[in-house]
């Protein structure tokens, strides 16, 4: 009889579980603690791995927590979100007409926080 197959994940979907589970605490994490949050079935030799790839991607920092080494995400979900948001906008030479679209497919609260937002800046 065969063994069970494990699903593989996609690739880079071990990168984004791993740093979602860096992003949703406020502290570093342990290798050991990343393994049990991304689920039991990961080996600890890929969650290192993993991380070691983060790491010379820049991504995550290695800094010291409980007497140990700890993995830390270098920028915030909304930081690469808006990173990403910035290089898409920068893709073309039509701006105006990519706000557009982005502002017209806002929800209400969406278009409110936006709002808020911007006149925050203007206070600056």
């Amino acid at each position: 009889m065969d063994a069970p197959r494990h699903e593989r994940r996609a690739a880079g979907a071990l990168e984004s579980e791993v740093l979602a589970v860096l992003r949703s605490v406020d502290h570093p994490l342990k290798p050991s603690e990343i393994q049990s949050a991304v689920g039991r079935d990961l080996a600890y030799n890929t969650v290192h791995t993993i991380l070691t790839r983060l790491q010379q991607k820049g991504d995550v920092a290695r800094v010291p927590y409980g007497g140990r080494i700890g993995y830390a995400p270098v920028k915030s979900a909304a930081q690469v979100a808006a990173e990403r948001m910035r290089e898409a906008l920068q893709s073309s030479d039509k701006h105006d007409e990519i706000l557009q679209r982005f502002i017209t497919a806002l929800s209400p609260d969406e278009e409110d926080a936006l709002r808020a937002a911007l006149d925050g800046d203007r206070r600056l």
